[in-house]
């Protein structure tokens, strides 16, 4: 028996459909996607004889490519399966993106997959077991050297999904699971590495273990390292972060996101006196920037590709007026036509009167003259449904004093409060509205800021009860927003946001940018 073996862990998180390296907004050349991160996977596999592969969640769903495939209700198998078969996967973990599209896409997924799904915390609620399989799986590697692999989720996901997929499961606490079945691996299988690869990230600054959000257990991974014993790597992902790092002597990665990254795990063991000891470790990222496209996966997506290029030039209308955005910033100070647009579409087909949505992102860039479904999908990015809730004038008060949060003054500049932007991105948590009148002053406290707000000209009624639409996301409590946690729905209109806005178009065949400035932000 050699003195050293070394262990090589690769980890790909938050891929979120991105097979080819391209912005889909405009078929632009970007730097990402799993064909990339598969030429990196081939030369790390010719460099190590002993390599563990896993992908971390959030794989299934996030660009036009899987969109396409899921509502094409294609018999082919799911490009991202076909993909990690085809990397040769040894396992994957559930992110909270997989259960968008529901259950039977996921259990199709599952089913047509080549690796086991590790998913120690979602359960079946009928049997109290792992839903998916197995919570865990064992690796034997050179010279005998035995690696569990533990997978868990985030129990966040009935705060966001739409109850209808996930019908049947039980999301039990990611913490409190790991803690359990650490122990009883550590006890029954005796690995010489534990691996717990969880889809959630870092509640807590890594240093100072100071609060980095609101401590709600949407992410544990802080506390996983601090309070459970017996784990040599953390695999984390959800935030979409890039770390590569040590917490308590457990080494951590988390690789980006969209396939920008990889995430890389070495691991030293020495024999001493028949026992493998971990002598080292180290945890590094591998950027996907100036790599080559594997020709091998992108052939293998080559039949779906050219079918969603075809989708996305489809013609949808014709825009009269500007609904562009050239400063997103700019566009969640004061009214806009896109959003107001976007409002104005929920309210349609949900037959209300009041609505909100955010600007997702800082990458929309609204419609053009002639519309076509990339432009749909590049500005609502999201696979939401809307769902109509009953609020009190309270609520509403409440979730604008939560929008209002989003911006701060600095030496009298406004700027986006850090929050919103650290450690993750969430433009996506400030709400424009539609059907009142508001305004926002941020030279106000915090919970202080709301200083107008109106229905139809008459001072809203706090104890009043109010039928808003809006996204299942924001109407499940997403975002902080649990004023809405668990009020009545009124009605769920299960389509997809995107084929929403496209049928309206289609149906109009011509639409009119329109700003009505029902709101606005002072300072």
């Amino acid at each position: 028996m050699n003195g050293n073996v070394i262990i090589t862990i690769l980890e790909t998180s938050d891929v979120h459909g991105n097979v080819l390296p391209i912005n889909y907004g405009n078929n632009e050349h970007s730097e990402l996607g799993l064909a990339k991160i598969a030429t990196l996977i081939n030369k790390e596999r010719k460099e190590n004889q002993s390599m563990i592969l896993i992908d971390n969640g959030d794989l299934l769903q996030g660009t036009p490519l899987t969109y396409h495939y899921i509502h094409s209700r294609s018999s082919e198998m799911n490009p991202m399966i076909k993909l990690l078969n085809e990397l040769q996967y040894d396992a994957a973990v559930l992110g909270n993106h997989e259960f968008n599209y529901g259950m039977d896409i996921l259990n199709q997924a599952v089913r047509d997959s080549h690796f086991p799904w590790l998913s120690a915390n979602i359960i079946d609620s009928k049997t109290g077991e792992p839903y998916f399989g197995k919570p865990y799986d064992i690796k034997v590697m050179d010279q005998g050297v035995k690696v569990a692999i533990l997978g868990v989720t985030t129990h966040y996901i009935p705060n966001w999904e739409n109850p209808n997929n996930i019908k049947g499961l039980g999301f039990e606490d990611a913490l409190e699971t790991t803690k359990m079945w650490v122990r009883k691996i550590r006890e029954i299988e005796k690995p010489d590495v534990l691996v717990v690869a969880y889809h959630g990230g870092f509640e807590s600054d890594l240093e100072t273990g100071e609060p980095t959000e609101t401590l709600t257990g949407e992410n544990q991974g802080y506390r996983i390292c601090k309070e459970i014993e017996g784990i040599d790597v953390l695999l984390t992902g959800h935030q979409h972060r890039s770390l590569a790092s040590a917490v308590n002597g457990i080494a951590i990665v988390q690789p980006s996101f969209n396939g920008q990254a990889i995430g890389k795990i070495s691991i030293r063991l020495s024999n001493e006196q028949g026992s493998w000891i971990i002598a080292e470790k180290k945890a590094e990222l591998l950027q996907v920037e100036d790599v080559k496209t594997d020709e091998k996966c992108k052939k293998l997506v080559e039949e779906y590709e050219k079918q969603t290029q075809i989708w996305l030039d489809k013609p949808m209308g014709k825009l009269i007026g500007d609904m562009t955005i050239s400063d997103p910033f700019k566009a969640r100070l004061q009214d806009n036509s896109l959003v107001e647009f976007i409002n104005k579409v929920q309210m349609d087909v949900a037959n209300v009167s009041i609505s909100n949505t955010a600007l997702f992102n800082n990458l929309s860039k609204g419609f053009p003259e002639n519309i076509t479904m990339r432009d749909i999908v590049s500005n609502y990015i999201y696979p939401n449904t809307l769902k109509v809730i009953r609020i009190t004038g309270q609520d509403m008060k409440e979730a604008l004093e939560r929008c209002a949060s989003y911006f701060i003054l600095n030496n009298g500049e406004i700027g986006v409060n850090p929050a919103f932007t650290t450690p993750k991105p969430q433009h996506y948590n400030y709400d424009m509205w539609e059907g009142i009148e508001y305004t926002l002053d941020i030279t106000k406290s915090v919970g202080s800021r709301v200083t107008k707000l109106n229905v139809k000209g008459e001072a809203v009624d706090l104890g009043k009860e109010y039928d808003v639409v809006m996204n299942n996301y924001r109407a499940g409590g997403g975002g902080d927003y649990m004023m809405f946690k668990d009020k009545p729905v009124i009605k769920d209109i299960p389509l997809d946001m995107s084929e929403v806005i496209a049928n309206y178009i289609l149906e109009k065949g011509t639409i009119e940018a329109t700003v009505n400035h029902n709101w606005k932000v002072v300072w």
